[in-house]
């Protein structure tokens, strides 16, 4: 993408992201809860790595036995979603799915886990792979896991 295209698809992303976040909470998920190809969608809530505050987004999400995957794809754009880099400063995150909330911790997926779950997640939503094919930098996958202790 052009850096144009990119500013563009970033407003574009940031607008659906708010109506998304709405409707979710509004219905507890019946709304928005899923894409229209079927794959689940859950609201993540991270902290911000430089105001401290809450931030929720949507996201497509896989689960794996006791975790929940999800990718920082950004729709293939040449930078990392800003939910990703706060989940490396502040990895305790809250997982809403269908009006539940849980808490949870984000890791970045080893290379054995993504090569495992890469196909997956681009079974479950076809996108991921044109995202991928998008971007020079490798999309990150990344695990929810609930918390220990």
């Amino acid at each position: 993408m052009t850096p144009f295209q990119e500013r563009l698809a970033h407003v574009s992303v940031q607008a659906m992201t708010g109506f998304n976040i709405v409707f979710y909470r509004l219905t507890n998920g019946r709304v928005s809860g899923r894409l229209a190809s079927g794959a689940p969608i859950c609201l993540l809530t991270a902290t911000g790595r430089r105001t401290g505050r809450p931030h929720k987004v949507p996201l497509v999400y896989l689960v794996d036995g006791d975790d929940l995957v999800v990718v920082a794809s950004q729709g293939g754009m040449s930078t990392h979603p800003a939910w990703y880099l706060n989940v490396l400063a502040h990895p305790d995150v809250v997982v809403e799915i269908n009006g539940v909330e849980r808490r949870a911790r984000a890791r970045v997926a080893t290379a054995k886990e993504r090569e495992r779950l890469w196909p997956a997640l681009v079974d479950m939503y076809v996108h991921f792979a044109a995202y991928q094919q998008r971007t020079d930098r490798q999309i990150p996958v990344v695990m929810l896991s609930p918390p220990h202790g």
